[in-house]
């Protein structure tokens, strides 16, 4: 198969998944702006773009993030469909009861979703150094 078949569809899916992270990330940017601390720093004087990279994004991170790792997660399960060969097991071993079949597949999505969701709570850390191990 030629892979020129898929850019529409990964475009449709795209544009879906971007649309709700650019929401989440107005609504959490718009909670922050409005914290004491933000107005602070523009007493201060800081610049602009200081206050929105530094102090305002980095703050809202969590959110955002969740949302990106829940959208990837979804268009990980989204994008076996659009891809002939896997989507076309799936539908295939439904239409048959090849109960095995159906169990791997299912399995496989279920792994993947645990696996962007520990990379997610991973990412955490990154941004927010507050959430630390319990160690």
């Amino acid at each position: 198969g030629s892979f020129i078949t898929l850019i529409l569809p990964s475009i449709t899916i795209g544009l879906n998944s971007m649309a709700v992270i650019a929401r989440m990330t107005r609504s959490s940017m718009l909670e922050v702006l409005r914290q004491d601390y933000i107005r602070t720093a523009e007493a201060k004087g800081l610049a602009y773009y200081k206050i929105i990279f530094k102090h305002t994004l980095k703050n809202a991170m969590i959110p955002i993030i969740t949302t990106i790792g829940i959208q990837f997660g979804y268009l990980m399960g989204g994008a076996v469909f659009v891809y002939p060969g896997v989507g076309r097991l799936i539908v295939d071993s439904i239409l048959r009861r090849d109960y095995p079949t159906i169990q791997a597949c299912l399995l496989l999505l279920t792994v993947m979703f645990v696996v962007i969701n520990t990379l997610t709570d991973i990412a955490y850390r990154f941004f927010d150094p507050r959430i630390k191990e319990n160690s």
